[in-house]
């Protein structure tokens, strides 16, 4: 008797702003609404592939250090402290949600620990937003109130906090053992709780991990043979916001590595998919969640492979192919849009 092939395994990293949106207020009813619908997508596809959930913590985690700051008795609880309960708040809305949502599979969130270096040039230079957007008057009086740093976010300003390169995800085993045991495993919250090796301890420490860089780490330990990354944009943009805009189709890693995007919004989202699919050779997309349907199949969003012997390293939506040095009207490749965190 033939024995039936597993389902393809997917890593699906849902941004932050998917569940609590720009400018929206911070409500226990919105990010459930927010859930549901992130929910509705993964279960039409969970059928067809095994699915393993990471999740932003941006915007939840920054409302929990303002909280913190706001704290007058007793130190407040630091980044790593308040990254693992935003991992368990945002994980347990989203657990809930897809039980509703998927009646066939267990669902099962686990709290994430991401080993980091100490030495990480990302602590001398924060680059990491997080917490709600503020005017720039707003957003100046905080800086010198909580001693934060703050930086230009489109046209908001928010807080930026360190953001280290994850190097080792401490759980990857136990999820590994879940997915191979039939579960859908919510995992990597916000990037994981970042700790650093200190004479043969785990020790937490004062960041915020990009998790769509944590999301790649996991899908290439557990060697998932594809890597979404859902945000709240349609595509990688050349030209965004301009009237030459183009949507990338497809793109290898290698024309990718050579444009220039973004540090605090697409930028580590296109490191990531051109990490794991050099890495791996696997594929990866990134796209708007609520394509995430043809993001797995193949027809939505911009995907990320290599390039086989004759075809372009670039092609854009609706144009059958391109030079891999087209530019844009100014003469430059331009960034891509949406802040997706």
């Amino acid at each position: 008797m033939q024995t039936r092939a597993p389902r393809p395994l997917a890593v699906v990293a849902l941004g932050g702003n998917a569940l609590l949106r720009r400018g929206e207020p911070a409500t226990a009813a919105g990010q459930q609404r927010s859930a549901r619908q992130a929910a509705h997508a993964l279960a039409a596809v969970a059928g067809g592939a095994r699915l393993v959930v990471t999740h932003g913590n941006g915007p939840q985690v920054g409302l929990l250090a303002l909280k913190e700051d706001a704290y007058a008795d007793g130190a407040p609880y630091p980044l790593d402290v308040l990254d693992a309960e935003s991992e368990g708040q945002i994980g347990y809305v989203i657990e809930s949600a897809l039980d509703d949502a998927i009646d066939r599979q267990e669902v099962v969130t686990v709290i994430t620990r991401v080993v980091v270096d100490a030495d990480d040039p990302a602590f001398r230079t924060p680059t990491k937003f997080i917490g709600p957007v503020y005017d720039a008057e707003r957003a100046a009086h905080l800086a010198r109130e909580h001693g934060w740093e703050v930086r230009e976010d489109g046209e908001d300003w928010r807080r930026v906090v360190p953001s280290p390169v994850p190097r080792r995800i401490v759980q990857l085993a136990a999820v590994r053992t879940l997915v191979a045991g039939g579960f859908l495993v919510v995992c990597a919250g916000g990037g994981g709780v970042p700790v650093v090796a200190d004479a043969g301890r785990l020790v937490g420490v004062e960041a915020v991990i990009d998790k769509d860089l944590t999301s790649a780490l996991l899908a290439e330990g557990l060697d998932a043979d594809l890597l979404v990354l859902a945000t709240d944009v349609d595509a990688v943009y050349v030209g965004w916001g301009g009237p030459d805009a183009r949507a990338i189709e497809s793109a290898s890693p290698a024309w990718l590595r050579r444009q220039t995007f973004p540090e605090g919004s697409m930028g580590p989202k296109v490191d990531a998919v051109c990490g794991f699919v050099e890495a791996t050779g696997g594929r990866a997309v990134i796209g708007r969640l609520a394509d995430l349907a043809g993001l797995v199949a193949g027809d939505a969003g911009t995907h990320v492979r290599a390039a086989g012997p004759g075809e372009a390293e670039v092609t854009y939506r609706g144009i059958a192919s391109a030079d891999a040095g087209t530019t844009d009207a100014a003469g430059r490749l331009a960034t891509a849009g949406g802040p997706g965190s």
